[in-house]
């Protein structure tokens, strides 16, 4: 058979491109380390392999969450260990200021100290994260939350949005604490109402007043304010209570009161220690949570008083109402602590699960996708060698002639 010269130059021409593509081809799987770059590689191991690095991804994501609701939290645990420190200090500077050995001065001196308590603890409740945002503010994250007003009061400018983040497939967690749910929504110590004693010739105590009875608690008709008022009526010896509403419309009246002993009325129920005289008066108004700043407040107002007081008896009644409500929001300001640290282990489980779930889909990818190294290499270095026979045996060819062998 004769081969023309243009015949030969374009067989070997075709051989040692289809060569060079072979070799060209194999090329970016040696560079990036995979065998399954697209789906003609192989379209179900292609399919399968999308379903892996998506799910790498969410991970990824979430770990990013992770990493940001961590910050958060430790940041918010940190500084309700700090407001929990603060607060057995006040706790144990309050309690020494009831000593009758001190005078005016020293409680004054005292009250100065609490000023930098209640400081303190609103440095704290104005913190701020890495980012520069205010960690109690809510949404309004570059609003302070807490203002300090002339007469010590504490106002809240913050709102109530809580942010949640995706750490796990329908597992949220919280990054946030508003700050009036941080500070401010703390339960009276005494129950739903706060007592004021207008008289209080007899010296007792209001220790418990709550909502005993939600259906039963009308306050249209009886609107809060409740006025209680010690008499003897009947002229026996014994006291009555006659309770009635802000609007001084009569709600009942106790008779016999017994000190000690609950009394109801309007869906409320009420326990007063001590033997009031007639004539005493007390005002229930509602009051079912007291900010931290609040109570503060009261205990500077309470050390600045100090031998001014009216009554020495109502000071020290006011006394124990201070205290029961530092010991409150110390408590609870160490369950929201708890709070942010349940969180925390919500996280690092999650965290280490998401450890375990990557471990298995990595090597599951890497199964699909890497590259044999070794068959690969020496497929490529046979295919190099094959196109550099062809190239070889090409140039000697086409010199060939008649010529050489005349």
């Amino acid at each position: 058979m004769r081969v023309s010269t243009a015949q030969f130059y374009y067989q070997n021409s075709l051989n040692m491109s289809l060569k060079s593509s072979d070799l060209n081809e194999q090329t970016p799987y040696l560079s990036s380390g995979k065998r399954v770059l697209t789906a003609k590689d192989d379209a179900v191991s292609f399919g399968k392999l999308s379903g892996y690095k998506n799910d790498l991804s969410q991970i990824e994501q979430f770990n990013r969450n992770i990493i940001q609701s961590k910050n958060h939290n430790v940041l918010t645990e940190t500084s309700f260990a700090l407001t929990q420190e603060t607060m057995l200090q006040v706790k144990q500077h309050f309690i020494q200021a009831n000593n009758s050995a001190l005078t005016d001065d020293d409680r004054l001196s005292i009250a100065d100290q609490m000023k930098q308590f209640l400081a303190q603890i609103l440095d704290v409740a104005n913190s701020k994260d890495e980012s520069g945002g205010y960690i109690f503010s809510g949404h309004k994250i570059d609003k302070q939350p807490f203002a300090l007003q002339a007469d010590n009061s504490v106002i809240y400018q913050g709102d109530t949005g809580v942010d949640q983040l995706s750490i796990g497939n329908n597992v949220f967690v919280d990054i946030n604490q508003t700050g009036d749910r941080a500070f401010e929504k703390i339960p009276n110590a005494i129950g739903d109402f706060s007592p004021s004693y207008t008289t209080n010739i007899g010296g007792a105590t209001v220790t418990r007043a709550v909502v005993d009875d939600r259906g039963s608690y009308d306050t249209a008709t009886y609107p809060p304010g409740y006025q209680l008022d010690f008499t003897d009526a009947d002229n026996n010896g014994e006291l009555e209570v006659v309770v009635t509403d802000s609007n001084a419309v009569a709600i009942t009246t106790i008779d016999p009161f017994v000190p000690g002993q609950a009394f109801s009325f309007n869906g409320l129920e009420v326990t007063i220690e001590g033997t009031p005289e007639v004539g005493d008066q007390f005002v229930l108004n509602e009051d079912e949570e007291v900010s931290i700043f609040e109570t503060l407040k009261a205990a500077i107002d309470w050390l600045e008083l100090g031998g001014n007081a009216a009554s020495s008896s109502q000071h020290e009644i006011d006394y124990g109402h201070i205290l029961s409500q530092i010991n409150r929001a110390t408590s609870y300001i160490s369950s929201q602590q708890g709070l942010a640290g349940i969180n925390l282990q919500l996280i690092e489980s999650q965290e280490s699960r998401h450890l375990d779930t990557n471990l298995s889909l990595e090597q599951g990818r890497s199964s699909i996708e890497d590259l044999d190294f070794a068959s690969a290499v020496s497929q490529f270095e046979q295919s190099q060698v094959a196109l550099q026979a062809a190239q070889q045996t090409f140039s000697r060819l086409q010199g060939l002639s008649l010529f050489n062998y005349l």
